[in-house]
């Protein structure tokens, strides 16, 4: 039987990075501690990594080996309580990669998102028929289920957007291609285009549309959504998607690369105002 299945969350994140600074601190190789304590190398390197949650034992034989003081073994301890906890993601991790649950999982917890798309409207601004029209076409052979679920999770996790609690800051810049092309047929691609407008007048949304004009740009090869979080402790990262798959990407050069990137865009998109004029326009072409 396989193992649980860990997603990972803002927490276990956390508590990764916490114990890999606390074994570096001690001064003792991934190695030395398996020898000491009795922990597998390769169980180390996951914990380590965020792709294991250790169990209670096996955290308290690490903090016991790196003599950690008493509050930050509490710190480690109630960082182990809420990696626990199922994020977001978990009533829709059966019809979802892990990859993509932890990207909900993080995308619930970021303070912004900075998002290039290429091909079509982003989900968190997707109406219903246009979600189940892109889901239809890029999952042919997936069960009407896990579709259903797909949408379940695109709208949960758009309320991201209008949360009392601090809301997403979202800055959208979409190709031109994203607006021209018509998905669903022009009545649902007419009110997905209106939809875009209404969620652009709110206060959290900045939405830039680049232009076919442009030309080149340095986002040919494929979308992606930076993330940013208000704690310090949770350095940002990256999500893209394509057809092999989806990836996060971590570690501050990979991470600036895009950010550098989509400053880039967003100078050679049109500018919020004219960025509207022009999808009020694809829609009105579709009447």
């Amino acid at each position: 039987m396989a193992g649980k299945r860990t997603v990972l969350t803002v927490q276990l994140r956390r508590l990764a990075g916490l114990l890999t600074e606390l074994r570096e601190q001690a001064g003792v190789s991934k190695e030395e501690v398996s020898a000491r304590s009795g922990i597998n190398v390769t169980t180390l390197y996951r914990i380590e990594t965020a792709q294991a949650r250790p169990q209670r034992r096996t955290l308290m034989a690490m903090l016991d080996l790196y003599e950690v003081d008493d509050e930050r073994r509490a710190d480690a301890l109630q960082l182990l309580q809420e990696a626990q906890k199922p994020g977001m993601s978990r009533p829709f991790e059966a019809a979802v990669s892990d990859v993509y649950a932890a990207f909900i999982n993080f995308e619930n917890a970021a303070l912004s998102a900075r998002l290039f798309e290429m091909s079509y409207i982003p989900g968190l601004l997707q109406t219903e028929r246009y979600a189940w029209a892109v889901l239809d076409t890029t999952m042919p052979k997936a069960e009407s289920s896990v579709i259903e679920q797909r949408l379940r999770a695109r709208f949960e996790r758009a309320k991201v957007l209008t949360r009392q609690d601090r809301p997403l800051e979202l800055w959208v810049v979409l190709d031109e291609a994203a607006i021209r092309r018509v998905v669903g047929g022009p009545d649902v691609m007419r009110e997905q285009l209106l939809r875009l407008i209404d969620e652009s007048e709110k206060r959290n949304v900045i939405l830039q549309v680049l232009p076919f004009e442009a030309g080149a740009h340095p986002a040919m090869i494929g979308s992606f959504v930076v993330l940013d979080f208000q704690d310090p402790v949770d350095p940002e990262l990256v999500y893209i998607e394509g057809a092999a798959g989806d990836d996060i990407i971590e570690g501050r050069d990979g991470v600036r690369r895009f950010g550098v990137m989509f400053d880039q865009l967003r100078a050679m998109a049109l500018s919020p105002r004219d960025s509207v004029a022009l999808v009020t326009e694809a829609a009105e072409r579709l009447k």
